[in-house]
């Protein structure tokens, strides 16, 4: 049975757009969760080999890194070889690299594993995938796929944190790279079962379409698509306020919070297990939050709404470290800052459309995240060190947020031109 023979089960109750995004939104979900690991494995690997947060830091940074540079050529890779054999690709290399993890016993085999494997792996589970999804699939209601599909890139990194923490705790260190191995493995066939091309090729349209546009295959070099993708956007002054932007909203979640808040809390003497279930509260808020967002960018201005997201954000990191982190405060954080953990995904994205078009938006928004992940990388990296060097997280999370406030004012002179846009749609 493939997709098409799927597809004719759900004809008449259900357009199969639904069914693609509910597939990808589990399969992100997962792949993320395997990335987004070794933020409970910091303690434990101090503890079973002695080496310190800033060296270990160093491999997740590593990891974060490739996530997101890998992002542009992965976008490409879906226009030459295809969606499908992309995402194959992604989860075959996460469970190659989550695999061999559990047997590492030198550091310079963490980097290789959860850096470079894992790193290359979740990448393709980026931005651009869902920009890709959404663009392909959809006609209507495209800024609210983007919203679920990034709250599941977003919550996958903290949904399966206490679980982990747990199997860690109890079972050993070795168990955490184990069951994501499992639960990627496990996932593969339903992507070839379920995961069509595209509408056309079970005979449909796009939702909110009545026929299927063709998606024009690329026969070149992936290589040359992407980098040819980043000089169109260099050439424009709305790229840089895009990368920088984004690179300030990695800065502040899944280098910073997703990475080290555990940590952060066991500092403050709480338990790993209830720090990372501190983390989950907020991937569940942020599956609401991002999904929101999505709806509201389907109706208001983008600029504004990532004014107000970078602002509430940047206020929540100057706030924490000087709270009492007592169930009461850790718990509105939670709230606050989960809602907003990535809601400036969908607005992003949609800039990104109206500005380039939503030919080129795949490869172009993957550079864009690509800056998300070198914020994400240097919010590891120095972090740790912070931590290493001073025994507090405190200036990190302060410079952080104080960061968050600048991108609020520097996202709303990112220009409008929807006329450019249709002329290049």
């Amino acid at each position: 049975m493939g997709p098409q023979r799927v597809a004719r089960l759900f004809a008449g109750r259900v357009h199969y757009a639904w069914v693609v995004v509910a597939v990808m939104f589990v399969v992100i979900l997962s792949s993320v969760g395997v990335r987004a690991a070794p933020g409970v494995l910091i303690v434990p690997l101090e503890r079973a080999f002695g080496w310190n947060a800033g060296v270990i830091s160093g491999a997740i940074s590593l990891n974060i890194l490739l996530f997101g540079l890998v992002g542009p050529f992965a976008a490409a890779l879906i226009q030459v070889i295809g969606l499908k054999r992309t995402v194959l690709l992604s989860m075959a290399l996460l469970v190659l690299g989550a695999g061999l993890s559990s047997f590492v016993t030198k550091i310079w085999q963490l980097y290789m594993t959860w850096g470079v494997l894992v790193g290359l792996g979740s990448g393709a589970g980026m931005v651009g995938l869902a920009t890709a999804i959404a663009n392909r699939w959809f006609v209507r209601r495209r800024g609210l796929v983007v919203g679920l599909l990034t709250a599941s890139n977003a919550s996958g990194q903290l949904i399966f944190l206490p679980l982990l923490a747990s199997l860690a705790e109890h079972l050993g260190w070795h168990s955490v790279p184990w069951t994501v191995a499992v639960v990627i493995l496990a996932l593969m066939p339903a992507v070839m079962l379920l995961l069509p091309e595209t509408p056309g090729s079970i005979g449909l349209g796009p939702f909110g379409a009545t026929e299927d546009v063709a998606v024009p295959r690329h026969t070149g070099n992936p290589f040359v698509i992407a980098v040819g993708g980043l000089i169109r956007g260099a050439r424009s002054l709305d790229f840089w306020l895009l990368f920088i932007s984004f690179a300030v909203c990695g800065f502040s979640t899944n280098g910073l919070v997703a990475t080290h808040l555990i940590p952060y809390c066991m500092d403050h003497g709480l338990p790993e297990v209830s720090a990372a279930g501190l983390l989950a509260a907020m991937g569940l808020f942020d599956l609401v939050g991002t999904t929101l967002s999505g709806w509201l960018t389907d109706r208001y201005n983008s600029r504004t709404l990532l004014f107000w997201y970078y602002g509430l954000r940047g206020l929540s990191l100057v706030v924490l470290p000087f709270t009492n982190f007592d169930v009461v405060s850790l718990s509105v954080f939670a709230v606050f800052y989960g809602l907003d953990w990535v809601a400036t995904v969908p607005p992003t994205v949609t800039l990104t459309n109206e500005v380039f078009g939503k030919k080129d938006a795949p490869v172009i928004v993957s550079w864009i995240v690509a800056g998300h992940q070198l914020g994400g990388a240097l919010a590891a990296l120095g972090a740790g060190e912070v931590r290493s060097v001073t025994g507090s997280y405190l200036i990190a999370f302060v410079a952080s947020g104080v960061a968050c406030l600048m991108a609020s004012l520097l996202v709303l002179r990112i220009n409008r031109r929807p006329a450019l846009a249709a002329s290049r749609a």
